[in-house]
Protein backbone atom coordinates (compact mmCIF):
# COMPACT_ATOMS: atom_id res chain seq x y z
CA UNK A 1 0.00 0.00 0.00
CA UNK A 2 1.59 2.90 -0.76
CA UNK A 3 -0.03 6.63 0.52
CA UNK A 4 3.15 8.40 -0.25
CA UNK A 5 3.08 12.12 -0.92
CA UNK A 6 -1.16 12.07 -0.06
CA UNK A 7 -2.62 14.76 2.26
CA UNK A 8 -4.78 13.39 5.12
CA UNK A 9 -7.70 15.97 5.71
CA UNK A 10 -10.68 13.23 5.79
CA UNK A 11 -11.65 9.67 5.62
CA UNK A 12 -14.34 10.33 2.63
CA UNK A 13 -10.66 10.17 0.61
CA UNK A 14 -9.49 6.80 1.44
CA UNK A 15 -10.65 3.39 0.62
CA UNK A 16 -11.54 0.87 3.15
CA UNK A 17 -8.31 -0.89 2.32
CA UNK A 18 -6.21 2.11 3.06
CA UNK A 19 -7.81 3.28 6.43
CA UNK A 20 -6.95 -0.50 7.60
CA UNK A 21 -3.55 -0.50 6.44
CA UNK A 22 -3.07 2.92 8.39
CA UNK A 23 -4.77 0.90 11.37
CA UNK A 24 -2.35 -2.28 11.00
CA UNK A 25 0.38 -0.01 10.72
CA UNK A 26 -0.26 1.83 13.78
CA UNK A 27 -1.11 -1.22 15.33
CA UNK A 28 3.07 -2.35 14.20
CA UNK A 29 4.16 1.19 15.37
CA UNK A 30 2.65 0.94 19.05
CA UNK A 31 4.03 -2.98 19.29
CA UNK A 32 7.58 -1.73 18.57
CA UNK A 33 7.17 1.18 21.02
CA UNK A 34 5.99 -1.04 23.94
CA UNK A 35 9.05 -3.39 22.70
CA UNK A 36 11.60 -0.09 22.51
CA UNK A 37 12.17 -0.57 19.43
CA UNK A 38 13.25 2.45 17.60
CA UNK A 39 11.47 3.89 13.88
CA UNK A 40 13.65 7.05 14.18
CA UNK A 41 14.70 6.61 10.44
CA UNK A 42 13.07 10.28 9.45
CA UNK A 43 16.32 12.42 11.00
CA UNK A 44 16.70 15.58 9.05
CA UNK A 45 13.27 15.38 8.34
CA UNK A 46 11.30 18.25 9.86
CA UNK A 47 7.20 18.86 10.43
CA UNK A 48 5.22 22.31 11.16
CA UNK A 49 2.22 22.09 13.68
CA UNK A 50 -0.47 24.72 12.97
CA UNK A 51 -2.42 25.05 15.76
CA UNK A 52 -5.56 27.52 15.56
CA UNK A 53 -6.88 25.95 18.35
CA UNK A 54 -5.32 24.72 20.96
CA UNK A 55 -5.29 21.26 22.33
CA UNK A 56 -3.62 18.81 24.70
CA UNK A 57 -3.71 15.45 22.79
CA UNK A 58 -3.40 16.32 19.32
CA UNK A 59 -0.45 18.52 20.13
CA UNK A 60 1.37 15.79 22.44
CA UNK A 61 0.21 13.16 19.86
CA UNK A 62 2.09 14.72 16.46
CA UNK A 63 5.17 15.96 19.17
CA UNK A 64 5.86 12.89 20.39
CA UNK A 65 5.08 10.95 17.22
CA UNK A 66 7.34 13.32 15.16
CA UNK A 67 10.19 13.13 17.96
CA UNK A 68 9.95 8.98 18.14
CA UNK A 69 10.37 9.45 14.05
CA UNK A 70 13.30 11.50 14.54
CA UNK A 71 12.38 14.26 13.14
CA UNK A 72 12.01 17.72 13.81
CA UNK A 73 8.98 19.37 14.40
CA UNK A 74 8.12 23.34 14.87
CA UNK A 75 4.74 24.38 17.01
CA UNK A 76 2.86 27.09 16.16
CA UNK A 77 -0.34 28.54 18.03
CA UNK A 78 -2.58 30.79 17.26
CA UNK A 79 -0.30 33.49 18.15
CA UNK A 80 2.96 32.12 16.75
CA UNK A 81 1.67 32.34 13.10
CA UNK A 82 0.28 35.31 10.42
CA UNK A 83 -1.74 32.30 8.73
CA UNK A 84 -4.86 33.99 7.45
CA UNK A 85 -4.10 37.88 8.93
CA UNK A 86 -0.81 39.34 7.17
CA UNK A 87 -0.26 36.38 4.91
CA UNK A 88 -3.03 34.43 2.88
CA UNK A 89 -3.41 30.52 3.56
CA UNK A 90 -1.92 29.96 0.19
CA UNK A 91 1.10 32.16 0.62
CA UNK A 92 1.75 30.49 3.93
CA UNK A 93 1.20 26.62 2.48
CA UNK A 94 3.98 27.64 -0.01
CA UNK A 95 6.33 28.70 2.45
CA UNK A 96 6.32 26.06 5.18
CA UNK A 97 6.18 23.50 2.01
CA UNK A 98 9.72 24.72 1.04
CA UNK A 99 10.87 24.44 4.74
CA UNK A 100 9.02 21.02 6.06
CA UNK A 101 8.51 17.82 4.73
CA UNK A 102 5.18 17.86 6.21
CA UNK A 103 2.46 20.08 7.41
CA UNK A 104 -0.34 19.48 10.05
CA UNK A 105 -3.34 22.20 10.41
CA UNK A 106 -5.86 22.19 13.80
CA UNK A 107 -8.56 24.84 13.64
CA UNK A 108 -11.66 26.42 11.98
CA UNK A 109 -12.98 25.24 8.45
CA UNK A 110 -12.44 22.36 6.32
CA UNK A 111 -11.66 24.39 3.61
CA UNK A 112 -8.38 25.85 5.29
CA UNK A 113 -6.73 22.91 5.56
CA UNK A 114 -8.26 22.32 2.11
CA UNK A 115 -6.47 25.19 1.04
CA UNK A 116 -3.14 24.45 2.54
CA UNK A 117 -3.42 21.07 0.84
CA UNK A 118 -3.82 22.57 -2.59
CA UNK A 119 -0.12 25.11 -2.33
CA UNK A 120 2.10 23.19 0.21
CA UNK A 121 3.86 20.45 -2.09
CA UNK A 122 3.95 18.35 0.93
CA UNK A 123 1.72 16.00 2.58
CA UNK A 124 -0.81 17.93 5.18
CA UNK A 125 -2.72 16.36 7.73
CA UNK A 126 -5.96 17.57 9.48
CA UNK A 127 -5.74 17.85 13.24
CA UNK A 128 -9.60 19.14 13.61
CA UNK A 129 -11.25 21.08 11.81
CA UNK A 130 -14.95 21.90 12.13
CA UNK A 131 -16.38 19.75 9.57
CA UNK A 132 -13.99 16.59 10.02
CA UNK A 133 -11.61 14.73 12.90
CA UNK A 134 -9.66 12.03 10.69
CA UNK A 135 -7.20 11.18 13.37
CA UNK A 136 -9.07 10.96 15.93
CA UNK A 137 -10.81 8.50 14.13
CA UNK A 138 -8.08 6.51 13.68
CA UNK A 139 -7.58 6.16 17.34
CA UNK A 140 -10.65 5.24 17.66
CA UNK A 141 -10.71 2.42 15.75
CA UNK A 142 -7.60 1.17 16.53
CA UNK A 143 -9.23 1.06 19.94
CA UNK A 144 -12.59 -0.92 19.13
CA UNK A 145 -10.23 -3.23 17.45
CA UNK A 146 -7.98 -4.02 20.33
CA UNK A 147 -10.49 -4.23 22.66
CA UNK A 148 -12.85 -6.93 20.38
CA UNK A 149 -10.13 -7.98 18.05
CA UNK A 150 -12.53 -7.22 15.02
CA UNK A 151 -14.59 -4.13 13.35
CA UNK A 152 -16.79 -4.99 11.25
CA UNK A 153 -20.30 -5.87 12.18
CA UNK A 154 -19.80 -3.70 15.92
CA UNK A 155 -22.47 -1.10 16.21
CA UNK A 156 -21.72 2.24 17.43
CA UNK A 157 -23.82 4.83 19.24
CA UNK A 158 -22.62 8.89 19.15
CA UNK A 159 -24.76 10.35 21.45
CA UNK A 160 -25.19 14.25 21.38
CA UNK A 161 -24.35 16.92 19.06
CA UNK A 162 -24.21 14.83 16.02
CA UNK A 163 -23.73 17.77 13.02
CA UNK A 164 -19.91 18.68 13.71
CA UNK A 165 -16.87 16.93 13.28
CA UNK A 166 -17.05 13.60 15.77
CA UNK A 167 -20.82 13.23 14.46
CA UNK A 168 -19.41 13.13 10.66
CA UNK A 169 -16.40 11.79 11.26
CA UNK A 170 -17.65 8.44 13.34
CA UNK A 171 -20.64 8.21 10.58
CA UNK A 172 -17.68 8.19 7.30
CA UNK A 173 -15.59 5.47 9.22
CA UNK A 174 -18.21 3.56 10.53
CA UNK A 175 -19.50 3.07 6.67
CA UNK A 176 -16.66 2.52 5.28
CA UNK A 177 -15.15 -0.32 7.39
CA UNK A 178 -18.74 -2.01 8.06
CA UNK A 179 -19.67 -0.26 11.55
CA UNK A 180 -23.23 -0.18 12.23
CA UNK A 181 -23.66 3.55 13.39
CA UNK A 182 -26.03 5.04 15.26
CA UNK A 183 -26.63 8.67 15.50
CA UNK A 184 -28.61 8.83 19.12
CA UNK A 185 -30.14 12.58 19.74
CA UNK A 186 -32.57 14.84 19.06
CA UNK A 187 -33.65 15.47 15.35
CA UNK A 188 -32.10 19.21 15.29
CA UNK A 189 -28.36 17.73 15.97
CA UNK A 190 -28.64 14.72 13.42
CA UNK A 191 -25.67 15.20 10.61
CA UNK A 192 -26.69 17.34 7.19
CA UNK A 193 -28.99 14.69 5.03
CA UNK A 194 -26.03 15.13 2.04
CA UNK A 195 -23.10 13.54 4.30
CA UNK A 196 -25.82 11.12 5.68
CA UNK A 197 -26.67 10.20 1.32
CA UNK A 198 -22.74 10.08 0.91
CA UNK A 199 -22.35 7.41 3.96
CA UNK A 200 -25.28 5.19 3.10
CA UNK A 201 -23.22 4.93 -0.10
CA UNK A 202 -20.08 3.56 1.71
CA UNK A 203 -22.05 1.54 3.75
CA UNK A 204 -23.80 -0.16 1.11
CA UNK A 205 -20.06 -1.38 0.22
CA UNK A 206 -19.39 -2.38 3.44
CA UNK A 207 -22.60 -4.03 4.96
CA UNK A 208 -22.77 -1.10 7.62
CA UNK A 209 -26.14 0.32 8.70
CA UNK A 210 -26.63 4.18 9.14
CA UNK A 211 -29.54 4.84 12.14
CA UNK A 212 -30.59 7.98 13.31
CA UNK A 213 -32.67 8.10 15.92
CA UNK A 214 -33.70 9.83 19.12
CA UNK A 215 -34.79 7.55 21.28
CA UNK A 216 -32.31 6.49 23.34
CA UNK A 217 -33.68 2.90 24.75
CA UNK A 218 -33.72 1.75 20.84
CA UNK A 219 -30.68 3.57 19.70
CA UNK A 220 -28.27 2.59 22.29
CA UNK A 221 -29.99 -1.85 22.98
CA UNK A 222 -26.94 -3.80 22.28
CA UNK A 223 -24.33 -1.06 21.16
CA UNK A 224 -20.63 -1.87 21.35
CA UNK A 225 -19.34 1.47 21.18
CA UNK A 226 -21.33 4.07 23.32
CA UNK A 227 -19.15 7.56 22.58
CA UNK A 228 -19.59 11.14 23.52
CA UNK A 229 -17.98 14.46 22.77
CA UNK A 230 -18.59 17.36 24.51
CA UNK A 231 -21.70 20.01 23.92
CA UNK A 232 -20.18 22.61 23.01
CA UNK A 233 -17.30 22.83 20.84
CA UNK A 234 -14.01 24.84 20.69
CA UNK A 235 -14.81 28.70 19.50
CA UNK A 236 -18.60 28.22 19.89
CA UNK A 237 -20.20 31.38 22.59
CA UNK A 238 -21.25 30.81 26.31
CA UNK A 239 -24.45 31.50 25.21
CA UNK A 240 -25.02 28.06 23.47
CA UNK A 241 -24.35 26.65 26.92
CA UNK A 242 -28.32 26.87 27.81
CA UNK A 243 -29.91 25.67 24.77
CA UNK A 244 -27.33 22.92 24.54
CA UNK A 245 -27.70 21.58 28.47
CA UNK A 246 -31.81 21.28 28.13
CA UNK A 247 -31.57 19.90 24.68
CA UNK A 248 -28.73 17.14 25.04
CA UNK A 249 -29.60 16.42 28.67
CA UNK A 250 -31.85 13.76 27.65
CA UNK A 251 -28.74 12.00 25.82
CA UNK A 252 -25.92 12.00 28.92
CA UNK A 253 -24.05 8.83 29.16
CA UNK A 254 -25.19 7.42 32.15
CA UNK A 255 -25.18 4.08 34.16
CA UNK A 256 -28.92 3.06 32.02
CA UNK A 257 -27.32 3.47 29.10
CA UNK A 258 -24.38 1.69 29.75
CA UNK A 259 -26.68 -1.05 30.80
CA UNK A 260 -29.07 -1.15 28.24
CA UNK A 261 -26.30 -1.45 25.71
CA UNK A 262 -24.99 -4.54 27.58
CA UNK A 263 -22.13 -5.63 29.85
CA UNK A 264 -19.90 -6.34 26.50
CA UNK A 265 -19.83 -2.58 25.68
CA UNK A 266 -17.47 -0.13 26.04
CA UNK A 267 -17.46 3.43 26.25
CA UNK A 268 -15.18 6.22 24.24
CA UNK A 269 -15.09 10.10 24.09
CA UNK A 270 -12.57 12.15 22.50
CA UNK A 271 -11.82 14.20 25.79
CA UNK A 272 -11.43 16.35 27.17
CA UNK A 273 -14.48 15.54 28.98
CA UNK A 274 -16.78 17.48 31.61
CA UNK A 275 -17.57 14.57 33.97
CA UNK A 276 -17.22 16.47 36.77
CA UNK A 277 -16.46 19.71 38.23
CA UNK A 278 -12.66 19.94 38.78
CA UNK A 279 -12.51 21.98 35.51
CA UNK A 280 -12.31 26.09 35.30
CA UNK A 281 -15.77 25.88 32.32
CA UNK A 282 -17.09 22.72 34.12
CA UNK A 283 -17.45 24.50 37.46
CA UNK A 284 -19.20 27.66 36.02
CA UNK A 285 -21.27 25.78 34.01
CA UNK A 286 -22.36 23.60 36.82
CA UNK A 287 -22.49 26.62 39.32
CA UNK A 288 -24.79 28.42 36.84
CA UNK A 289 -27.09 25.23 35.98
CA UNK A 290 -26.93 23.31 38.91
CA UNK A 291 -25.07 20.25 37.25
CA UNK A 292 -22.77 18.16 38.54
CA UNK A 293 -21.67 16.53 35.33
CA UNK A 294 -22.93 17.19 31.38
CA UNK A 295 -22.07 14.65 28.36
CA UNK A 296 -21.16 11.30 30.75
CA UNK A 297 -21.40 10.85 34.30
CA UNK A 298 -18.35 10.76 36.83
CA UNK A 299 -19.40 7.08 37.50
CA UNK A 300 -19.60 5.73 33.44
CA UNK A 301 -16.16 7.75 32.86
CA UNK A 302 -14.65 6.12 35.81
CA UNK A 303 -16.08 2.48 35.05
CA UNK A 304 -13.96 -0.75 33.65
CA UNK A 305 -16.23 -0.09 30.58
CA UNK A 306 -14.33 3.33 29.81
CA UNK A 307 -11.43 3.23 28.11
CA UNK A 308 -10.35 6.67 27.33
CA UNK A 309 -7.32 6.73 28.48
CA UNK A 310 -6.62 3.84 25.70
CA UNK A 311 -8.21 5.77 23.01
CA UNK A 312 -6.29 8.76 23.94
CA UNK A 313 -2.45 6.76 24.01
CA UNK A 314 -3.97 5.26 20.54
CA UNK A 315 -3.61 8.97 19.21
CA UNK A 316 -0.63 9.26 19.21
CA UNK A 317 0.64 5.70 17.48
CA UNK A 318 -2.16 6.19 14.99
CA UNK A 319 -0.96 9.70 13.77
CA UNK A 320 2.64 8.29 13.66
CA UNK A 321 1.44 6.12 11.26
CA UNK A 322 -0.40 8.45 9.37
CA UNK A 323 2.92 10.23 9.22
CA UNK A 324 4.92 7.34 8.57
CA UNK A 325 2.40 6.61 5.59
CA UNK A 326 2.11 10.08 4.00
CA UNK A 327 6.14 10.21 4.41
CA UNK A 328 7.25 7.21 3.05
CA UNK A 329 9.24 4.53 4.42
CA UNK A 330 12.83 5.60 4.17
Amino acid sequence: MNLKGRNFLTLKDFTPEEITYMLDLAADLKNKKKKGIPVDHYRGKNVALIFEKTSTRTRCAFEVAAHDLGMGCTYLDPTGSQIGKKESIADTARVLGRMFEGIEYRGYGQEIVEELAKYAGVPVWNGLTNEYHPTQMLADMLTIREHFGDLKGRKLVYMGDARYNMGNSLMIVCAKLGLHFVACTTKEYFPNEELVETCKGYAKESGATITLTDDVKTGTRDADVIYTDVWVSMGEPDEVWEKRIKDLSPYRVTKEVMENAGEKAIFLHCLPAFHDLKTKIGKQMGEKYGLTEMEVTDEVFESAQSKVFDEAENRMHTIKAVMVATLGEQ
